[in-house]
């Protein structure tokens, strides 16, 4: 809790303890020595038994010093706040150092995210450990904070929080505990406090055809906006925020540069969505008359009667839901349209990377473990890219490695030199393919044995019309049969006339 150190650019003996939550460092006009070192560490000895007992005045060890000041600010801890190992409970209160954490962080987040973290610490966090010092919130009240969650109730008829959200709720708890904890040296009670399991949900994205029924049933006035929130896959704040100065007809692309979050023009929600998104025909089309109802008199491309974006909660709760009762349809939140352009993207055969980049994801794996299950039905069968690929292979025939004749005996010198020259190019250059009817078909043998000997013609070079051809220059496909073969040949070839001679007499 308290040590000597030695300061690196002067030199000299430093006190390092922590008072009060607060890391104190009071520096003396002594050398770093070995007898220096055992008269200072003389009085952090009566230092830390002043702290032990409750009795230690910062002025009376370190008059003139400026963290006095500061520590008189803060609340005095009673003597009833002492842990049972004997130590004397230090720090502030959570709500003290909740609202330094804040004030310190701020600058890294959005006014959205500091609006809701605000309403979650104010609202959860402060009635249960705002009073409390924040080194004494021992891991027992955390998950007795957690159970209590879970009973409150929740939206609708449920009962207690979803997981979800007491994960929210308790990942802000944690941030501010272990902030706390590396400050002030003791132990975050949050180490081995673990999330809980949440559901996976299916998305459910809408079909081409069910698009197409909202975009004729829905209002005229929405239904330019429902187009191009089906077609392009903007979040809700993207296209609620989108302005005309975002819009170029010219490159047909749609600049994402900003998010209309809570009242409140903002940074999109990370860097990755900062996109540029191609306009099909039909989100052209769709911008091109909206451009007559509302350019020039907002800078936002949907607006109401006052020129201001359009409020989410409003749209849905008086345009999206009737319209899906109206037309029977399952209740479904407007985040829908996003996934159903994902869907029909995938669908259509673009490129993971494509549709990654136009929904503003950095990377494809979000985009297969949310969407790659909707390809195979949207698609209607599983292979068909590759059937389509072998019927259009095997109607045009297959192909075949193109082998130049060699030359005949009958040929000119001139002739063998040209063919050799072409075998030449061809093994050194790369492999030739044509298709099977324009390559020279492989000679096929002639027949050998007893069924052979009877369709073999009486002239080498003439061919039968019940019989396979023969080579034109009299030679054999394969090598003549052997010796015991030839025998059983003639002894076959004599055996019809015996035969016939038997049949006279």
């Amino acid at each position: 809790m308290a040590k000597v150190v030695a300061r690196k650019e002067t030199g000299k003996l430093v006190i390092d303890f922590t008072y009060r939550g607060v890391r104190c460092r009071e520096q003396t006009a002594l050398d770093d020595t070995p007898r220096n070192r055992k008269l200072v560490q003389g009085v952090v000895d009566r230092l830390k038994v002043a702290i032990q007992k409750g009795s230690f005045d910062y002025a009376d060890f370190f008059p003139g010093s400026s963290i006095v000041a500061r520590l008189s600010e803060m609340r005095t801890v009673s003597p009833e706040q002492v842990v049972e190992t004997g130590e004397v409970a230090i720090g502030p209160t959570f709500k003290t150092f909740a609202d330094q954490w804040v004030q310190e962080h701020s600058i890294e987040w959005r006014r959205s995210h500091i609006r809701s973290l605000l309403s979650t610490i104010e609202g959860r966090l402060y009635p249960h450990f705002g009073e409390k010092i924040i080194s004494t919130i021992t891991k027992a009240d955390v998950l007795a904070f957690r159970a209590a969650l879970a009973k409150e109730p929740g939206r609708g008829a449920r009962t207690g929080l979803s997981a979800k959200r007491i994960n929210e709720i308790m990942g802000t708890l944690k941030q501010i505990l272990e902030e706390a904890a590396d400050r002030l040296e003791f132990t975050s009670p949050v180490t081995n406090v673990k999330r809980l399991r949440v559901r996976k949900t299916d998305v459910q994205p809408f079909s081409l055809a069910e698009m197409q029924t909202i975009l004729a049933t829905v209002r005229p006035d929405y239904r330019d906006y429902l187009q191009v929130r089906f077609l392009t896959g903007m979040r809700t704040g993207e296209v609620n925020g989108l302005k005309w100065k975002y819009i170029d007809f010219d490159s047909r692309l749609i600049l994402v540069r900003e998010t209309h979050v809570l009242g409140e023009d903002d940074y999109t929600k990370t860097d990755g969505s900062q996109r540029d998104i191609k306009m099909s025909q039909p989100v052209f089309d769709a911008l091109q008359r909206q451009r007559e109802i509302t350019f020039g008199r907002s800078a936002y491309v949907f607006c109401n009667m006052l020129g201001e974006p359009l409020d989410n909660t409003n749209f849905t709760n008086r345009i999206w839901y009737p319209l899906l009762r109206h037309l029977a349809y399952e209740p479904r939140r407007p985040y829908q349209m996003r996934h159903t352009a994902a869907t029909l993207w995938l669908a259509s055969g673009e490129a993971p990377e494509f549709v990654a980049r136009q929904l503003g994801h950095t990377s494809t794996e979000m985009l297969f473990r949310t969407y790659s299950r909707y390809v195979p039905n949207m698609t209607r069968q599983d292979g068909s890219a590759m059937e389509r690929l072998l019927a259009n292979q095997f109607e045009n025939g297959p192909l075949v490695r193109y082998e130049p004749a060699e030359p005949t005996r009958q040929s000119s010198p001139r002739a063998k030199q040209t063919v050799s020259n072409a075998v030449v190019t061809r093994r050194s250059g790369p492999d030739l393919y044509v298709p099977v009817n324009q390559a020279s078909a492989m000679p096929v043998p002639k027949p050998r044995g007893v069924s052979g000997a009877r369709l073999r013609p009486t002239h080498p070079h003439r061919d039968l019309s019940t019989g396979p051809s023969i080579p034109a220059d009299g030679t054999d496909a394969q090598p003549p049969p052997m010796a015991w073969l030839r025998t059983a040949l003639r002894a076959e070839q004599k055996q019809p006339m015996r035969a016939s001679l038997s049949h006279w007499h």
